[in-house]
């Protein structure tokens, strides 16, 4: 099993970071939390998009749901 790309929270807009989670089907942000670093994983499986943080994991049905979830926690801009 190869790696999953990391980016840090920030670093691409939304809709970018929406695309590659879709080319690659997961992909792994890092941010800050309590000052602590946290590593989220973002994922689609074709129909689903969970992000699978270090305190609960979620789902938000619709590219749209994710791309507010993405604004929303600062993993996209």
């Amino acid at each position: 099993m190869t790696d999953l790309p990391v980016v840090d929270a920030g670093e691409m807009d939304a809709d970018a970071l929406l695309a590659r989670i879709k080319s690659e089907g997961r992909v792994r942000v890092r941010t800050e939390f309590l000052d602590a670093e946290h590593e989220v994983t973002l994922r689609w499986d074709g129909t689903t998009f969970y992000c699978d943080t270090p305190t609960r994991l979620h789902k938000h049905d619709s590219e749209s749901e994710m791309r507010t979830c993405l604004q929303n926690q600062g993993y996209g801009t």
